[in-house]
């Protein structure tokens, strides 16, 4: 089966990077006009090579200081790189720069080329190889073929091919399932077909008629459909990861279209202002990389004027690894653990670069150590140790598998086996929010949740000592914010399952609370009970209790709840309790009498029970309440 890379080439300016191109493939990436006359590459430029069962789309980069931007737009996304030396010139400063962005962009597999063989002599060409190896001795490139080459005579570019065909073979192949993703670097018109965007498939694949995301910047996002799709001039019904793309968007004025934006799966990228990232300051230019510097951020195709805030340390020293969080002027695209690179604002150094840790962030308290040791976690060669960071730290939002492929670089399929696992270990917990929603939490912070819920119950009950509930959407106001409603109420419901809480739909209390009576208290609830024994179904008014209550009167509702929470009332409506022992004979002799006849009305009720209509009406309603009698007409018959 063909593989498809993307090859890059990296190197100074005018040592020969687009002729060895066009020797190795026959193809002239300078299609500029600026750059046929001046003879330099100012843009990136494409061509493509056959190499057996490898297919490599080619990216050419310019080698000149002012257009390192270029450079860095175009080595986005490649999987091997062909480092150029002229002979005649030797290692020189954009040859180290490249290297260094290379480096800083992960790469781990390349060949070097040493160009213009044909003008130095063998001495001289040992030399410049000695140079190159000393060099790359600390890189990716330590143990790299050197290819001695001439674009002009042909020398040593049979051996080149057969070089990166080699080193094509040791990258490690890509999963295919992952979301399709494509950072655009090229934008034009094509005659009758309209907008035409290009660049490097970096994940997944996309067919003829699929609708993508159009991210457009700052936040924007469009749902596009692709047209047509075409791979190095031919059209094709599909593109996947490791090749070069070109694609027809439909309705795409392409004014609108630019350098930076990006094209993916529906759902799947999510613009921020704000990175989680791993940093290194450069080795290669020894300048530290201090808290607060504005620096430019080359990110996919994209770069973005950014402030680094360390959380760490003050100073991240060359070749130390620090954790940060980059702050954007614009939103851009990322997936966890994409390279990035920084340079200073007036883009005349490179300073480091790094990897992306959380590419939808939140603002980080710089060293808050509990939430640093997580982030840490992030770049754990285990997944499942990555779920757990991403799961604690996304708090109260939760994950799910549909966003794991971008926050932790795993696919949907495999999210969903570790997450199974992680819940069956109760190290997640599934929360029902409504019928039709769950929300997976990690544990530590489910508990955290419930524990501040039980807290404010407690602290509600100790404010209102007699209340024996209190309403359920007073404490949604309270802890509003832990979450929305929602997600309190989800969590309150499963404290009533496990039985720390006590309640219904409407109020709540905690298990063990007890109200607190005073002893003046105590006999207001007792003579309340009493009148209402005696009262049987013709129960006092709340208010009638007003005068005895003398200081107790502002808390007479709540000594009624106290009242029924100790089982000696029965609350039928606001205004009408019953004794206990008379609410259950009511019931007892309404059964009886509706199980020997057709059913009664409510004045036979009223009859059979010795009180008035004023209160049959509402001891009919609770009795249909309650469950035990359903109204049929005119009639109450039994449920």
């Amino acid at each position: 089966m063909q593989r498809d890379l993307i090859l890059g080439t990296a190197g100074h300016i005018d040592h020969g990077k687009t002729a060895l191109v066009k020797a190795l493939t026959g193809i002239d990436c300078d299609r500029l006009p600026e750059e046929k006359v001046r003879g330099i590459t100012i843009d990136i430029g494409f061509a493509h090579l056959e190499l057996g069962d490898t297919r490599l789309g080619i990216v050419d980069v310019p080698g000149h200081e002012r257009f390192i931007k270029n450079m860095l737009a175009g080595a986005t996304g490649i999987d091997l790189a062909l480092l150029v030396v002229a002979a005649d010139d030797s290692v020189m400063p954009q040859t180290r720069e490249h290297l260094e962005i290379l480096k800083l962009l992960g790469l781990r597999h390349g060949v070097i080329a040493l160009t213009k063989c044909d003008l130095v002599d063998d001495t001289t060409r040992e030399v410049v190889g000695l140079e190159v190896r000393e060099l790359v001795k600390d890189s990716f490139l330590a143990d790299a073929a050197i290819l001695a080459t001439s674009a002009h005579s042909g020398l040593g570019i049979a051996e080149l091919k057969y070089a990166l065909a080699a080193a094509a073979r040791s990258v490690s192949s890509q999963e295919m399932d992952e979301p399709f993703r494509l950072a655009i670097d090229r934008a034009f018109v094509a005659q009758g077909h309209g907008t035409v965007v290009t660049g490097s498939v970096a994940s997944g694949f996309v067919k003829l008629g699929d609708e993508l995301d159009w991210h457009k910047g700052n936040g924007e996002i469009e749902k596009v459909r692709v047209r047509g799709l075409n791979n190095h001039g031919h059209a094709v019904d599909e593109v996947h990861r490791g090749q070069r793309a070109a694609i027809n968007l439909a309705g795409v004025p392409h004014e609108q279209v630019r350098r930076g934006q990006e094209l993916a799966a529906l759902h799947y990228l999510e613009p921020s202002k704000v990175l989680t990232v791993r940093l290194t300051a450069s080795n290669e230019f020894r300048r530290a990389i201090k808290h607060r510097l504005p620096v430019r951020l080359h990110i996919g195709t994209a770069e973005v004027m950014a402030t680094v805030s360390l959380l760490d340390c003050d100073r991240n020293e060359p070749g130390q690894w620090a954790l940060a969080q980059l702050f954007l002027e614009d939103a851009v695209t990322a997936v966890w653990g994409q390279p990035f690179v920084l340079r200073d604002s007036s883009a005349e150094h490179t300073l480091g670069g790094g990897q992306v840790l959380q590419p939808v962030a939140a603002k980080i308290r710089r060293r808050h150590l509990e939430v640093l040791e997580r982030i840490e976690r992030l770049w754990s060669a285990d997944p499942k140790e990555r779920i757990r960071a991403a799961g604690w730290l996304a708090g109260t939002e939760g994950i799910a598998p549909t966003d794991l492929a971008r926050d932790i670089g795993l696919s949907q399929s495999k999210a969903i086996i570790l997450i199974e696992q992680l819940l069956e270990a109760q190290e997640f917990i599934r929360l029902r929010l409504t019928a039709f929603y769950q929300l997976t939490l990690h544990a530590e912070r489910l508990a955290g949740l419930e524990n501040r819920i039980v807290e404010s119950i407690l602290a509600l009950h100790r404010e209102n000592p007699l209340a024996t509930t209190h309403d359920r959407q007073k404490l949604t106001a309270r802890l509003e914010y832990l979450g929305d409603e929602p997600l309190v109420q989800g969590v309150v419901n499963r404290l009533l399952e496990q039985k720390r809480l006590v309640g219904d739909d409407r109020r709540i209390a905690h298990a063990d609370f007890k109200p607190k009576l005073s002893v003046n208290q105590r006999k207001l609830r007792d003579r309340i009970v009493e009148a209402h024994q005696a009262a049987k179904c013709q129960p006092p008014e709340p208010k009638e209790f007003t005068n005895q209550a003398g200081g107790s009167a502002g808390s007479l509702k709540e000594i009624y709840e106290v009242a029924v929470a100790e089982g000696h009332l029965v609350k039928v409506t606001d205004e009408i309790y019953l004794d206990s022992e008379v609410e259950a004979e009511m019931r007892q002799r309404v059964r009886e009498r509706l199980q020997a006849g057709r059913g009664a009305t409510v004045a036979e009720i009223r009859d059979l029970l010795g009180t008035t209509r004023k209160f049959a009406v509402p001891l009919c309603e609770y009795l249909d309440r309650v469950g035990l009698t359903k109204r049929e007409g005119d009639l109450r018959v039994l449920r």
